[in-house]
């Protein structure tokens, strides 16, 4: 009973926690540029991390190459991705589009094992990627709301290619050893143009504190706790605190921003939320499929 709260705790928490970030994002854009706020919650994300004395413990040379590409594919890559995107498109639909962060996942897994999915999981992955589609085509009829979908597209591509690096090291050595040396890979990587922005930056209190939470939680504690599930879980169920994103971001970018969000963008939510569920468990279709046409490959 305890490891069954534990696991939903690993899941639900980062959800709700990064689901808050898009919000925190967008103040924090009101006193920095892009750069400025990536760099900012990866720095207060190392600190925080830094405060534990279990970050310090030893990490194999083998898996120094792993480590420093999760600190590019989970941090400094799509960190840096969102501040722009969140210039073209709103926080709502920023955090609505990461509900499609499961089947990036899976897909990056299937390719990663070099072999097709099960049937129910692949019927899953194509309800889950329309939706993302329907999801986004209301803020398409722009060019500079395609580049922000595009920006954010990428950085779930690579949030896929992460988690499923994460989960053997985490095994390994933890979640905190790794996430904190990802880290610290990401805040070399983002300084030289993060550090000029941020000693640039307009700062007020609301935004300083905006940036606070989005290091401490949205980038130490929440990524620190998706490691662990993606280690007692599996990349895949991992994933599946992104179906909170969505909610989150979008009642948080509807009553704290005032953003308006399209009927046809929360059908897409749906859709892809649906397609995500699907890959969870197959068996939501099976009043339609047959099992065994669900698990043949």
């Amino acid at each position: 009973m305890k490891s069954a709260v534990v696991d939903w705790a690993l899941l639900v928490l980062p959800g709700l926690i990064w689901g808050a970030s898009f919000l925190f994002i967008a103040e924090g854009l009101t006193a920095v540029e892009p750069n400025g706020v990536t760099f900012s919650r990866i720095a207060i994300g190392f600190l925080a991390l830094s405060l534990f004395p279990s970050a310090r413990r030893p990490v194999a040379r083998a898996d120094w190459a792993g480590t420093a590409a999760l600190g590019v594919t989970w941090l400094a890559f799509p960190l840096s991705m969102f501040p722009f995107a969140e210039q073209h498109v709103s926080s709502a639909l920023t955090g609505m589009l990461n509900g499609a962060t499961p089947l990036f996942v899976a897909a990056v897994a299937s390719l990663l094992a070099h072999r097709l999915p099960p049937r129910g999981v692949i019927a899953g992955l194509v309800v889950g990627f329309g939706g993302a589609v329907v999801m986004a085509l209301p803020a398409m009829g722009g060019t500079s709301s395609a580049f922000g979908i595009s920006l954010i597209v990428l950085a779930l591509v690579s949030y896929g290619v992460a988690i499923n690096i994460a989960r053997p090291l985490q095994q390994r050595y933890g979640a905190v050893p790794v996430m904190w040396r990802a880290l610290g890979v990401a805040l070399i990587l983002t300084m030289p143009l993060g550090l000029p922005a941020v000693l640039n930056g307009n700062w007020t209190l609301r935004p300083a504190l905006a940036m606070l939470l989005l290091g401490a939680g949205g980038t130490a504690i929440a990524n620190v706790l998706t490691a662990t599930a993606a280690g007692r879980l599996g990349a895949t169920k991992a994933s599946a605190t992104a179906f909170l994103i969505p909610v989150v971001a979008l009642l948080l970018g509807v009553l704290v921003r005032h953003e308006h969000v399209t009927m046809v963008s929360l059908i897409g939510a749906g859709i892809c939320l649906f397609g995500a569920a699907i890959i969870r468990n197959p068996q939501i279709l099976r009043p339609f499929i047959p099992m065994r046409v669900l698990q043949a490959r």
